[in-house]
């Protein structure tokens, strides 16, 4: 934890920020390492395995990893404040954290593998994709161990396994499979790439938190966290659940084609939604850190802070991304071009949520109930909304791409409900004004965008490789120059410790 112990002529408020700078820029490269072994994988699995398998993976990937957030019960975020509150020995909390998750995924595997037909809507597929639900418990075990580290601000064991070596593995491992069982390779891939990662974060987990000397599973006290942890676990499925409720539901109204498409849209659009998990190991023991101070106003500082952050480099990604989005699309292969529309409303979600996120680091500690039923709310209106549209567009005759765009456009409502809300519901909590929005938003995005459309008359080609950088070049001079301030800066420098 020498983040925490900066200089000491630094108030507190100051610490905490270098620390969060710190883990952001951290995990920040662990965002473009993940990029760089994701974008590899949706050009081999669009162009080798074929769009419908690819649908056919991704609407079992909804099943699979909306079970993997329950089988968590909110312990990747809750962790942290049961480790600054509990008297035993840290490694007693997280033995009792890992058991609990290691017997609930394990129960929800084998209940998925003899009940395959949710993660299978088509009803098309193999042995093999059947094997999907073992790798959740994988990840869960991975999500619980990687929240151990990140309490003691070790976000480098987050950027190794879930950046580096979890789509790495993943692209090499399809690649692999494509020469000896194609029929096999996406779903045995996904399974090698989530147990690489649990070995990688395994291991400096024992290495900070040691064997849990004279401990023993109760369960009576696993019983009591699994009881405490349900609100938190709820919040966790949702928040998850809304990014993934457009695939599911389009898995039942369109077809494995269209699904893959869209799939392959929301993979490249998501990759922003990473810079918020960038901060979110760092973030949670701050706040709880702050909380037992009594500290509000630093902790609403924290809030606009990092959303601040995170919804200047979403916006800046989203430009490069969408405003070539038919070259971005074209590259995973021509087929997905048609997934273009749903790529800009997808990008346009993930910076609206913004401020949902970073409230919600705060708001699980501290209205935990309010917050499950905002976004119980948002959800249901998502859903609600998602089904009206992609039901007005088949009336309509819409192709099922038109309809996919339906979902991306409800996602965005939903989101930008949630972010309103909870961002209101904090500020009056902690008495203060939360908002992630400046002006120098819009003067870094208008010469951007320029740019950006500048370049579309460009060849393709042209277009991305000269396009995108040009893109984000302005907006990153333009945000730096006039938005940035001594605080906001703190992102891009290395901080000298005591």
């Amino acid at each position: 934890m020498a983040d925490a112990a900066a200089l000491p002529s630094r108030s507190p408020e100051q610490q905490d920020i270098a620390a969060l700078a710190k883990g952001g820029r951290t995990n920040f490269l662990g965002f473009v390492l993940r990029l760089g072994g994701t974008a590899p994988f949706l050009f081999i699995a669009g162009r080798f395995y074929g769009v419908e398998a690819l649908g056919r993976y991704a609407s079992a990937l909804v099943i699979v990893e909306l079970v993997s957030q329950v089988c968590s019960l909110g312990q990747r975020r809750g962790l942290a404040q049961r480790l600054a509150n509990d008297t035993r020995d840290a490694a007693h909390s997280v033995a009792d954290a890992m058991t609990l998750s290691l017997v609930v995924s394990l129960l929800a595997a084998v209940l998925l593998y003899a009940v395959p037909a949710p993660m299978f809507p088509s009803g098309e597929f193999n042995a093999f994709d059947r094997l999907l639900p073992f790798a959740l418990i994988a990840n869960t075990l991975t999500d619980v161990a990687l929240a151990a580290l990140a309490y003691r601000y070790n976000v480098g064991a987050t950027v190794r396994a879930r950046s580096l070596v979890e789509p790495w593995a993943q692209t090499l491992a399809a690649v692999g499979f494509l020469f000896v069982l194609p029929q096999a390779g996406l779903a045995l891939a996904y399974i090698i790439s989530k147990v690489a990662a649990l070995i990688v974060a395994c291991v400096p987990l024992v290495r900070s938190y040691g064997a849990p000397q004279r401990w023993s599973p109760s369960p009576t006290r696993l019983a009591r966290l699994a009881l405490t942890s349900a609100p938190l676990a709820g919040a966790d499925m949702i928040e998850w659940g809304t990014r993934k409720l457009d695939i599911a539901l389009l898995g039942f109204f369109t077809s494995p084609a269209a699904v893959g498409i869209y799939y392959a849209a929301q993979q490249v659009a998501t990759l922003p939604q990473k810079l918020k998990t960038s901060f979110e190991p760092i973030l949670g023991p701050v706040i709880t850190r702050n909380l037992k101070e009594g500290n509000y106003a630093a902790i609403a500082q924290q809030v606009c802070q990092v959303g601040f952050w995170i919804t200047a480099a979403q916006a800046g990604i989203a430009l490069a991304l969408g405003i070539p989005g038919r070259g971005v699309m074209g590259l995973v292969g021509p087929n997905f071009v048609a997934g273009t529309g749903a790529l800009a409303l997808l990008l346009t979600a993930e910076v609206v949520a913004a401020p949902a996120v970073v409230s919600e680091a705060a708001l699980i500690y501290m209205a935990r109930m309010r917050n499950l039923w905002i976004s119980i709310g948002a959800i249901a209106t998502q859903g609600v909304l998602t089904v009206a549209l992609m039901l007005l567009a088949r009336r309509a005759h819409a192709n099922p791409l038109q309809q996919a765009e339906a979902a991306a456009f409800a996602l965005a409502v939903g989101l930008a409900l949630s972010s309103l809300i909870k961002s209101k519901l904090l500020g009056r909590i902690l008495g203060a004004r939360i908002t992630n929005l400046r002006w120098p938003l819009i003067w870094a995005a208008a010469p951007a965008a320029l740019v950006g459309f500048a370049a579309k008359l460009l060849p393709e080609w042209l277009e991305l490789s000269v396009g995108i950088p040009a893109i984000l070049g302005v907006y990153g001079f333009v945000i730096w120059r006039f938005g940035f301030g001594p605080e906001d800066r703190l992102l891009f420098r290395k901080q000298r410790v005591g």
